[in-house]
């Protein structure tokens, strides 16, 4: 959005927003991307402002966690020389000396973005999580939300097996936990392989099922029960699926993983989430939480990932 400055007779912001995410940009706004620009922003949770222009250059925290999932009331204003915010109805933040009057501006239009940075996110002094781009479809605020990983059809996400957790060594074995809270449709759910053979191990969605299969040999299926942690264990000579007391195990021929022990032992091994590059897929779920080796992995630190899925929250 972009405002004339000489125009402008009210110095205040204010707004609704929600959210479960606990980083990034809420918006930014500048009249020069070099010297006079402002971000209002989450940093665990807690509202964060960036400022350079003129008069300062900083960074300043303050006030609750937000990433609540709650509606919170938030308010900027701009008064003399200084900014203030307020949260609720509460003042959380007073800035003093950091701005002049908007008329005496060099540059009359200010330019705002919802979300975004309108320069890379390497200028700010301390760095927050912020989109490569706007997502394409977008969703209601009216939609009630839990925490979660959403995964729309058609989305997916890449991670290198070099930034995640590593087998144990003796005896060699890997194990990945997804909670699984929704799902519907066709296609896949997780891949172990490389960009150019994505398909060395997979689960896949169908019919409420899930179905292993590997470059191996014969596959298996698991009837999914939503709510009951999906796990995938691989040692050298099998992998168990199991959900629950429900267990499926694949049997490796004596040469079987060796495929998959490569896949650590170079730089190209990839953990596919959701749908493949090459696949058409109508599946979407919901996780409440993914773990490889029992840590925790966090979908902002993806190698890639669809600009759709909802890294925060759930519907």
């Amino acid at each position: 959005m972009t405002f004339n400055l000489t125009k402008i007779i009210k110095t205040s912001s204010s707004f609704e927003f929600q959210t479960w995410g606990p980083e990034g940009v809420i918006f930014y706004g500048d009249t020069n991307p070099e010297d006079d620009w402002f971000v209002l922003g989450l940093r665990d949770g807690r509202p964060e402002i960036p400022l350079h222009n003129h008069w300062a250059q900083l960074t300043v925290g303050a006030g609750p966690r937000l990433d609540d999932g709650r509606w919170h009331q938030m308010e900027v204003k701009i008064h003399a020389d200084s900014v203030m915010v307020e949260l609720d109805g509460e003042e959380v933040l007073h800035l003093r000396q950091v701005s002049g009057p908007l008329a005496n501006k060099p540059q009359p239009i200010m330019r705002i973005v919802l979300g975004g940075l309108l320069f890379p996110a390497s200028k700010l002094w301390l760095q927050a999580q912020t989109s490569a781009s706007v997502p394409t479809s977008l969703r209601s605020c009216a939609v009630e939300s839990q925490p979660g990983i959403f995964f729309p059809p058609g989305t997916g996400a890449e991670f290198s097996l070099e930034d995640i957790p590593w087998p144990h060594v003796e005896p060699w074995a890997f194990s990945l936990d997804l909670g699984l809270q929704l799902a519907a449709g066709s296609g896949h759910l997780l891949a172990l392989g490389t960009p150019e053979n994505p398909f060395w191990l997979s689960l896949h969605l169908q019919d409420q099922k899930v179905m292993l299969s590997s470059v191996s040999g014969p596959g298996l299926a698991l009837p999914l029960i939503l709510g009951v942690t999906l796990q995938l264990k691989l040692t050298v000579s099998r992998v168990v699926l199991s959900q629950g007391t429900k267990k499926e195990i694949l049997a490796l021929p004596p040469v079987g993983p060796a495929p998959l022990l490569n896949l650590w032992a170079q730089t190209q091994g990839r953990l596919f989430l959701g749908a493949l590059p090459v696949e058409a897929s109508s599946a979407s779920f919901c996780l409440d939480g993914l773990w490889a080796q029992g840590q925790r992995l966090d979908m902002d630190r993806a190698l890639s990932r669809s600009q759709d899925i909802w890294t925060h929250s759930c519907p």
